[in-house]
């Protein structure tokens, strides 16, 4: 099966749609522009397909009610704004998926709901029973609560994570550009490149940045993005909202990502690409090789420094000797408690301090090796 006909094929599908492509030169929704969209996808969603739509827009439909001319830039007044935009956003779709007697559903994440174990389970119930019961869930993030240390940053890999979690066959990133290009896309003589193989086809690639007034992406993220799907094994597309009809037809629009790696569902790899560091762990060689080779968890005995201020739960870096990078995971201890363990064995501690001392810092399951 070609990549194009993967998509045009696809029994579970993630589509993606940014700030630029649903506004008007008003900043606002554009009723017109999303009504396109939602029938193209009622469409593919009647034929049989179960679709997830990641959508961005709560911000910008935020705008008009408050009087605000362009996206704000702190975060108390992005997050009102999305608060205001949401429900607003919502109603819009709800109303115009209604004639083609599809119902929505909106799931609201921020990176914290996904990468503690118990959340990403959650959230992955509730996306399958939604599409199970045929719902179309709309996804966005949780701007209103999400701060800068738990934000995805854009929707691209929200998306990318959302077609992971799921076990999407495909990903379909909308945006207001209808392709990758070998330069300025507008520029005579630039070429369209229409399949991506691996990161070597990206050596002649010229990147623009988002020229939205309320978007936050820009291509850059969509490299990101595909680059997260396909090495979960998610075959993935970039092309202009416009384009939609076309690209779920499998038609040769925009440019494809082939999957590098194999489908199935890890959490890992939202730790790896959903969360932000608040600290960092300094272990000695001997930790390194037991994680790294040996997949073990990460204990006191092999840590030799603390950096930052966390808390138990969070996502830290796990550093080799050197300072390099090697892994990264939740810890279940705080800054606080983590020095007066810190060369000493898990059994030394519980008979010191109590039975609950003897549990890893990282455990195994909640550490990816980068």
């Amino acid at each position: 099966m070609s990549p194009r006909s993967a998509i045009s094929q696809a029994k579970r599908l993630v589509v993606k749609v940014g700030s630029s492509s649903l506004t008007g030169t008003d900043g606002g929704i554009d009723l017109a522009r999303l009504v396109a969209l939602v029938n193209a996808l009622a469409h593919k969603h009647l034929d049989g397909t179960q679709i997830v739509l990641v959508s961005s827009g709560a911000i910008a439909a935020g705008l008009g009610p408050l009087g605000l001319s362009s996206r704000p830039r702190d975060l108390a007044t992005q997050q009102a704004a999305a608060s205001v935009g949401q429900g607003a956003l919502l109603a819009a779709y709800t109303q115009a998926f209604a004639p083609h007697k599809v119902t929505v559903g909106q799931v609201l994440l921020t990176a914290e709901d996904v990468t503690r174990r118990t959340h990403y389970a959650n959230a992955r119930r509730t996306l399958e029973r939604l599409l199970d019961l045929g719902v179309l869930p709309v996804v966005n993030e949780n701007d209103t609560v999400a701060t800068s240390e738990i934000r995805f940053g854009d929707n691209d890999r929200l998306a990318a994570l959302v077609a992971h979690l799921i076990d999407a066959d495909a990903l379909v990133l909308l945006s207001d550009v209808d392709a990758l290009y070998d330069g300025p896309p507008h520029r005579p003589g630039s070429t369209r490149i229409p399949v991506v193989r691996g990161p070597e086809d990206l050596a002649d690639v010229v990147v623009a940045g988002s020229g939205s007034k309320v978007g936050t992406g820009g291509m850059v993220t969509k490299i990101e993005a595909a680059r997260i799907a396909t090495a979960a094994g998610v075959v993935t597309t970039v092309t202009a909202a416009d384009r939609v009809i076309q690209v779920l037809a499998g038609e040769d629009v925009g440019t494809v990502f082939l999957p590098i790696g194999v489908r199935g569902r890890s959490r890992r790899l939202w730790l790896e690409h959903a969360t932000t560091a608040l600290g960092r762990l300094v272990i000695d060689a001997g930790a390194v090789t037991a994680l790294t080779e040996r997949k073990k968890s990460l204990l006191p005995a092999g840590i030799t420094a603390v950096e930052g201020a966390f808390h138990e739960g969070d996502p830290v870096d796990v550093c080799a000797p050197d300072g390099a990078v090697i892994a990264r995971g939740l810890v279940n201890y705080s800054a606080a408690e983590l020095p007066t363990l810190l060369g000493r064995s898990t059994r030394d501690l519980a008979r010191e301090l109590g039975p609950e001392y003897e549990r890893e810092v990282i455990h195994r399951d909640d550490l990816v090796v980068l």
